[in-house]
């Protein structure tokens, strides 16, 4: 098999940009040729975070923004390939996540929802687009999440201690590489997702920098206790979740909040995230020294990074950027990693991981004529 080239697109909840990445990839071996993040406008922008807070929308708005990002999604492409120095011939395939709308991974009507027409970013890129990689998992009774442990597990491969990585996104999601080989991985619950709605709602910008409002503020104990004790948290694997269930309404309930001063609540959220997490990795230490990798925009968050590490004494907790994979391209790679896998018919999800009865070739193909 020769060495080929693809490019992963990633629009994450902060909707600060739209990443992509190009890489080289040659059987399982992985290397990351360039990068470049293009601006989201900001009318698109507050049509998607309105949809994502759960305002009421049309059926013809849901189409409109789904045509607005697939038409993003190709500029972000050509952007990235005028940085390179590439051209279209040069790549075998884009592999596209789409921006998640709805996730409802459990009941009787289990299904996903990501916007941005793959057949617009083919058409006018002329490359063939892989996406729609999450529902093929989900046909197969998974649940859709987390995709990139497979992908974790191809880059960072076995050690003689635990290995976690650490995705903070909207959600936070974690893949453990047990010594023995074996991969578990799920979601642990919200990641920037509180954070970043409520200094949307009392600071207007889309997510705190640097957490600077955060630091201004105070542990709320009663609050964090009562967060904490969320039902999701003690849910058996496999499961994911979405902003459908961590949002400010879901907040809003606890009884804690009211009258709670609002920069106070932003330090708590910041807190509630890191003590979620870390409840989970403790139970997957093995070997002298366990280690724990950050990726995803809450690698960006000094608070943030500094509670995982207090809270985690017994680990090295670093970022995958030290590790040689830059923190803000992990999960663009792992998509372009599924575009190869879709491209040659190689499965790509780990049923332990999500649930699914049966390994699959995850995605669907756009071909651009």
């Amino acid at each position: 098999m020769q060495n080929e080239l693809y490019i992963g697109i990633m629009s994450g909840t902060s909707l600060d940009g739209v990443d992509t990445v190009l890489v080289s990839i040659d059987k399982e071996k992985i290397e990351r040729l360039a990068t470049h993040n293009f601006p989201i406008p900001k009318p698109l922008r507050e049509q998607v975070l309105a949809m994502n807070l759960s305002q009421p929308v049309t059926i013809a708005q849901v189409g409109s923004i789904d045509h607005q990002l697939g038409k993003l999604y190709a500029q972000a492409v050509q952007a990235l390939l005028t940085h390179s120095g590439h051209v279209a011939d040069d790549i075998t395939a884009i592999g596209c996540h789409g921006q998640t709308v709805y996730h409802q991974p459990s009941g009787a009507e289990r299904f996903t929802i990501q916007l941005g027409d793959a057949n617009l970013i083919a058409a006018q890129t002329n490359i063939t687009t892989i996406a729609d990689f999450r529902r093929k998992d989900m046909a197969l009774g998974g649940q859709g999440a987390p995709l990139v442990p497979a992908f974790h597990q191809a880059i960072f491969g076995l050690k003689d201690s635990s290995v976690v990585i650490l995705n903070i996104g909207g959600i936070a999601n974690i893949s453990v590489l047990n010594p023995d080989g074996t991969v578990v991985g799920y979601d642990t619950g919200p990641g920037n997702m509180l954070m970043d709605a409520w200094c949307y709602q009392h600071q207007g910008q889309f997510y705190d920098q640097d957490a600077h409002w955060a630091k201004q503020g105070i542990i709320h104990s009663e609050l964090l206790e009562e967060l904490l004790a969320d039902s999701y948290f003690t849910l058996p694997t496999p499961k994911s979740t979405g902003r459908e269930y961590f949002h400010l309404d879901w907040l809003r309930q606890h009884k804690a909040l009211k009258d709670a001063n609002p920069t106070d609540v932003q330090r708590t959220l910041c807190e509630f995230t890191a003590h979620s997490i870390c409840d989970q990795v403790k139970q997957f230490r093995q070997g002298e020294q366990p280690s724990l990798y950050v990726c995803g925009g809450g690698a960006q968050n000094p608070l943030l990074m500094e509670r995982l590490s207090d809270l985690l004494p017994h680990w090295a907790v670093s970022t995958t950027s030290e590790q040689g994979f830059d923190s803000d391209d992990m999960e663009a790679m792992a998509f372009a990693w599924l575009a190869y896998r879709r491209i040659h018919g190689l499965p790509s999800n780990l049923p332990a991981v999500t649930g699914a009865c049966r390994p699959a070739s995850l995605g669907v193909i756009y071909y651009p004529d």
